[in-house]
């Protein structure tokens, strides 16, 4: 009894809840936005400016791989084309066709693409922004949509001018911003990001997903941050710290609170939940095999994942696909390791594991997977 009361309390002090009831209720909450909240983003400019190039960028996939978006010189987008993330299927980015083209008409832009449905909007040109720009994105302030702009293809920028007597990289991007700023002189405070598509992790990527996260609902800040490519040992640490904010739900959601039956707590009262929990951290690491092996081309360093010695990551490998079977995982290698965690628990079904005890199975799995990611950053040199 007394280690059901302490598992209870433990459970009741991490969600900040009265009661066990409630406290479950915001577990699954939790949860559910961790796993199933949708991010709907829209990349929209002129025609050839590199919006396909910038969602595959995005997406971690190259222009040849199945289910690319489809990219070229003229317009390629003629209707809204929805791009899903590879391993977040809950995060869509949309195509939109090129804004100022003769079949598509500036102001009548943004009835034509379905403009409610999207969370927020990329602007992008690869040039200067232009009138059609303004005008679209005087439209989105209207109504009160956000919007950002995306000077691409700056790399191109770079070895232009890279070529010239007394070249300086910082002038040169501080002197495209201000180009930038200067075309957007319209627009109020325009934020503006410098990005290459063809190496997405160099320039203001990462102010970029920043300033995404202070402006999005914090429901979508979720969503967003588990599906962007880790950049840098600063990004990997701004997902983990997601993943441990959220590990208590996981915990309690698992269903294994030694205290009495929770009226309302019927999520799947199994191991599932706990498989699930760290097959996300799985991927949103870029952990699984197609992850490893695009950095390792990026990079120049073959065979990545050989430095990667995690238990916990050969076990979710093992049993990982393109869409993940949760029911396979959570028979398998994968759920007997994640027993192993804890002390003193040994059998393969964690039915009997407490609130405390499971919770510090989520830390140690997630801090495990962490370390296996920095350790991959190191060799590829983004630490």
């Amino acid at each position: 009894m007394a280690s059901e009361d302490r598992d209870t309390n433990a459970a009741l002090q991490a969600s900040g809840e009265p009661t066990l009831k409630k406290a479950a209720k915001k577990a699954q909450k939790q949860m559910d936005q961790l796993f199933n909240i949708s991010l709907h983003i829209a990349v929209t400019g002129e025609s050839g400016t590199g919006k396909s190039s910038f969602i595959n960028a995005i997406r971690e996939m190259d222009k040849d791989d199945e289910g690319a978006a489809k990219t070229g010189v003229t317009e390629t987008t003629t209707e809204p084309t929805p791009y899903e993330h590879p391993t977040m299927p809950n995060v869509m980015l949309w195509d939109l066709p090129g804004i100022g083209t003769p079949k598509f008409k500036a102001r009548k832009y943004l009835k034509n693409m379905q403009f409610n449905r999207y969370d927020f909007f990329i602007i992008i040109s690869s040039e200067r922004f232009k009138e059609n720009d303004i005008m679209l994105a005087n439209e989105i302030k209207k109504r009160k949509k956000l919007f950002y702009f995306v000077r691409s293809k700056i790399d191109n920028d770079i070895r232009t001018e890279e070529t010239k007597t007394g070249f300086n990289k910082e002038e040169t991007l501080l002197q495209i911003k201000s180009n930038c700023l200067e075309n957007l002189k319209e627009i109020e405070n325009p934020k503006v990001f410098l990005i290459s598509s063809e190496n997405i992790k160099a320039f203001d990527f990462e102010k970029l997903i920043e300033t995404l996260m202070s402006d999005l609902p914090q429901h979508k800040q979720s969503a967003l941050l588990q599906s962007v490519p880790i950049t840098s040992e600063a990004m990997l640490k701004k997902k983990v710290k997601m993943f441990e904010k959220a590990a208590w739900a996981a915990a309690l959601c698992s269903g294994i609170i030694a205290a009495a039956p929770v009226p309302g707590l019927s999520v799947a009262c199994d191991a599932s939940i706990l498989v699930a929990f760290f097959t996300r951290c799985y991927y949103s690491f870029g952990l699984d095999d197609k992850s490893l092996k695009k950095l390792s081309e990026r990079v120049n360093k073959p065979q990545l994942e050989s430095f990667i010695k995690s238990p916990l990551v050969v076990a979710l490998t093992t049993k990982s696909t393109a869409r993940l079977s949760l029911s396979a995982l959570a028979g398998g290698a994968a759920l007997e390791y994640l027993c192993s965690l804890v002390p003193g628990v040994g059998s393969a079904t964690a039915a009997g594991i407490s609130f405390v005890c499971t919770l510090t199975l989520l830390k140690n799995g997630l801090k495990e997977l962490e370390n296996a990611a920095l350790k991959v950053l190191i060799e590829a040199g983004l630490q």
